[in-house]
């Protein structure tokens, strides 16, 4: 009883400091009936991280079958080619949607009839976690909402942000080279409306307390409907005020906390995790002070550091940003990923790599046939924002005559770091099943990320795989292959220690301890295109993934990751 009354204490002062005494009190009450509405309806439940734990991203129709919802080929898939490989699913946007491939929502409590429905979801959460979005920083200019808002409708009056000559925008952070104000004719007049990435995309105004309530229920519907993460999409951006950058504002850092705080009172098996693609120090900040925000923040600057690393045959960079790597508390974990349905973000290497650098990768993204994004500054310019391009792409030249074997080795690399630094390793669907870049996909679309969101023939692809010989098998296989080996050994837990080395500058070096100190892992990687040669590390010697032990010396052809064990073991 105490803990649940603190619970209410905290969502209390959230509320006061967000609407003032007053409308804080209101709106407490009512939120009060909501959580007591839901809290027999969420299931109760058991939910901690561990070495086993790794994450799909997908779209719900990332694979294909005539006759059959995308949804249920997805389960197909997971079920034939990951099953405990993998142990949670983020399936991307599955709503109802009118733009940018599910993230502009229709109806966030509707399934998208076109992949499927809610059974669908629920057998796949039969053998594993799901991580839902919520894309709660704008919705589609085609809901219910928006259309109310358009029509005069009192309820929705002020669910959205009315821009007008008052209010400062001069120093808003923009993450699109787009308008930031978008138009729309009512019948009482024009009416400047607040769209941070779209004009399809509208805005929420969290001002409004019925705005934050209609979310937070949405939060708990998911939940409910079995999500065991919640991702925050674009949550950087949530609350506006006048004559500021309208990006990391202390109210959204509020916003997160109160969410925090009602499912640490009615679903605490529930983690959070913040979408936030930008420079590192602002990103982690997200972690609060390790118990009251985020659980898991997205580890933006590992796609363009590992890139770097990769294409250039030099861990320096890496390894000395990877010593700084430091959580708030046992409850915060890095979400590990190199690539995802958006593109490479190259804000977040902004000072752990030069200018020179940054540009390197531009300018191998452009030669290896991808696309760059840019954002609007304040003064009117533009600067890079984001690498549109499939990883594998971004690694290894489309038009090089390079063995194929090489390039999956030097694809292969670039995950394995994702997989041996601390935290939770996720990976998309084309890093699975080594897909290349989609072109057809830009000319249709004419959007640069629809390069890195190719629908994928289940047929065909699976022959693909099935096939050690073609590309997808190759990727397939190594990949897998590594993911079950991680999955049991308990140095890898996001509990226990990780120690960075320093060995060579051709290699990458962490050593990972479990919680309980009983089992360690030194795990090593030559991120260059040559074979290497180093001393014996310690009382390391033998590699759990080729089986190989090591007296004096221990060599690692191109591209190598070798986990070691201590031998003989304690």
């Amino acid at each position: 009883m105490n803990k649940i009354m603190n619970y209410e204490d905290k969502i209390k002062e959230k509320l006061l400091f967000l609407y003032g005494s007053k409308n804080g009190e209101e709106v407490f009450n009512r939120l009060m009936k909501l959580l007591d509405s839901y809290r027999k309806k969420i299931p109760e439940s058991q939910f901690q991280f561990s070495e086993k734990d790794s994450v799909l991203i997908t779209y719900g129709d990332s694979f294909r079958e005539e006759n059959r919802p995308p949804l249920e080929t997805l389960g197909k898939f997971l079920n034939s080619y990951l099953n405990n490989i993998i142990s949670i699913v983020h399936i991307l946007p599955f709503f109802p949607y009118s733009s940018d491939d599910g993230f502009s929502v229709i109806d966030y409590k509707k399934v998208n009839p076109e992949l499927g429905d809610w059974e669908d979801i629920h057998r796949i959460n039969k053998n594993f976690k799901l991580m839902f979005d919520a894309v709660i920083n704008h919705i589609s200019s085609k809901s219910r909402e928006f259309q109310g808002f358009l029509k005069g409708e009192e309820k929705y009056r002020n669910f959205f942000i009315e821009v007008d000559d008052k209010m400062d925008t001069s120093k808003v952070f923009r993450p699109r080279a787009l308008p930031l104000v978008t138009e729309f004719k009512t019948p009482s007049g024009i009416k400047r409306v607040w769209t941070t990435f779209s004009a399809d995309q509208i805005d929420l105004n969290y001002k409004n307390p019925d705005v934050l309530l209609y979310i937070i229920d949405v939060l708990l519907f998911y939940v409910e409907m079995g999500a065991s993460i919640i991702r925050l999409d674009a949550i950087a951006y949530l609350w506006k005020e006048s004559g500021t950058t309208c990006i990391h504002l202390p109210q959204t850092h509020e916003v997160v906390k109160l969410f925090r705080a009602i499912f640490d009172m009615v679903a605490p098996h529930v983690k959070i995790i913040t979408e936030t693609n930008v420079p590192h120090r602002e990103n982690i900040s997200y972690f609060g002070n390790g118990n009251d925000e985020a659980h898991m923040v997205y580890n933006f600057a590992l796609p363009p550091l590992t890139a770097h690393t990769i294409l250039t045959g030099n861990a320096k960079a890496l390894t000395e940003w990877a010593r700084t790597l430091q959580t708030p508390s046992k409850e915060t974990y890095f979400y590990n990923f190199t690539a995802s349905h958006d593109g490479v973000g190259v804000l977040p290497a902004t000072g752990l790599i030069s200018e020179n650098d940054i540009n390197n990768l531009i300018e191998t993204t452009l030669a290896h046939g991808g696309k760059v994004s840019y954002k609007n500054n304040p003064d009117g310019s533009k600067s890079p924002y984001e690498l549109n391009i499939v990883y594998f792409d971004l690694l290894n030249d489309p038009n090089s005559k390079e063995p194929i074997e090489i390039q999956v080795d030097r694809f292969v690399a670039s995950q394995t770091i994702s997989m041996v630094l601390k935290g939770i390793p996720a990976l998309y669907y084309h890093s699975v099943v080594g897909s290349r870049n989609y072109y057809e996909g830009v000319k249709k679309t004419g959007m640069p990320r629809s390069i890195n969101r190719e629908k994928l023939n289940y047929r065909e692809l699976t022959e693909q795989l099935d096939d050690e010989k073609t590309l997808r098998g190759m990727v397939y296989k190594k990949i897998t292959k590594l993911l079950r080996i991680r999955r049991g050994l308990r140095a890898f837990d996001p509990n226990g220690e990780q120690i960075i080395h320093d060995i060579d500058e051709r290699v990458f070096t962490v050593e990972r301890i479990s919680p309980d100190g009983k089992e360690k892992i030194l795990a090593i990687l030559n991120v260059s295109d040559s074979p290497i040669t180093i001393p014996v590390q310690k009382d390391y010697k033998r590699d759990i993934i080729s089986d190989r032990i090591f007296i004096n010396q221990i060599t690692l052809n191109r591209y190598e990751s070798l986990w070691l064990q201590q031998y003989p073991q304690s």
